[in-house]
């Protein structure tokens, strides 16, 4: 059997259904701020539905990105032994 379709048939037992797809993106038009405020959410295309994910994803990993920072900040700025320095750094290596 050649190689290609050995992974032809690979990737089709491992194929994601229509229904599924259908689901999961009813699930990300519920789960993101964006969408879910919007009346007509269920007529948001499932492409812009993935377009809006992907934004509020990067979005979450800039504000992470940047309360870490702030946390860092915070820390070089108080007694490295307190307790509130702990609580700090275990926030910032979470």
């Amino acid at each position: 059997m050649s190689s290609s379709r050995r992974s032809r048939q690979a990737s089709s037992s491992s194929r994601i259904s229509d229904d599924q797809i259908t689901d999961l993106i009813s699930k990300l038009r519920q789960s993101i701020p964006e969408i879910r405020q919007n009346r007509r959410s269920s007529t948001v295309s499932a492409s812009k539905v993935l377009q809006e994910t992907c934004n509020y994803i990067r979005n979450l990993n800039k504000e992470a990105n940047d309360l870490s920072d702030r946390l860092s900040q915070l820390l070089e700025t108080i007694d490295p032994n307190s307790p509130q320095a702990a609580i700090i750094r275990s926030l910032i290596n979470e």
